[in-house]
């Protein structure tokens, strides 16, 4: 969204701290995954953003990338959610054997490492950062994507956070 996740600020002493903001309701969308090479030595990210609220067609255009970087199959793991479980429907049937689903349990966002890609951009890479409309948020959100995709021991350490070994 285009307020800003406030972690700390300042100000001279005697004055409150004022953080000026749009109070626009202007979202952008966001589907990642974490990669991992068949020897587990490599991780990689893979994101799409979008404009407005995902559905199962924004999905099905991520799994129809993967299918392209990964010609010879994968095993995708999901959490739950209605775009997930309805791309996933869709999709049953054409894949040809080359995409594994496994599910995660309902409600634990812990033993997903995406979500923790999620919690990075947001909490750390784009603490107090104030866009000034939707398009802004965009490029800094690629950007700051990109860098956490450069990231080996990061995107490790995703893994570990959710306690997954790999």
């Amino acid at each position: 969204m285009l307020q800003p996740t406030v972690r700390r600020t300042w100000s001279p002493r005697g004055q409150t701290p004022i953080q000026y903001a749009w109070d626009a309701h202007d979202r952008l969308s966001v589907l990642s995954a974490i990669t991992l090479s068949p020897t587990g030595k490599r991780l990689g990210l893979l994101f799409d953003v979008w404009g407005h609220n995902i559905g199962a067609a924004e999905v099905l255009v991520m799994l129809a990338g993967l299918r392209r970087r990964l010609p010879k199959g994968f095993i995708l793991a999901l959490d739950r959610s209605l775009p997930h479980r309805s791309a996933i429907k869709r999709l049953a049937g054409t894949a040809g054997g080359r995409i594994e689903i496994q599910w995660l349990p309902p409600y634990a966002p812990t033993l997903n490492p995406v979500e923790r890609v999620w919690g990075h951009g947001k909490h750390d890479e784009l603490a107090n950062f104030v866009p000034d409309d939707a398009e802004h948020l965009r490029g800094e959100m690629e950007a700051a994507l990109g860098r956490t995709a450069r990231e080996q021991r990061l995107l490790r350490s995703f893994f570990a956070w959710a306690k997954l070994r790999i």
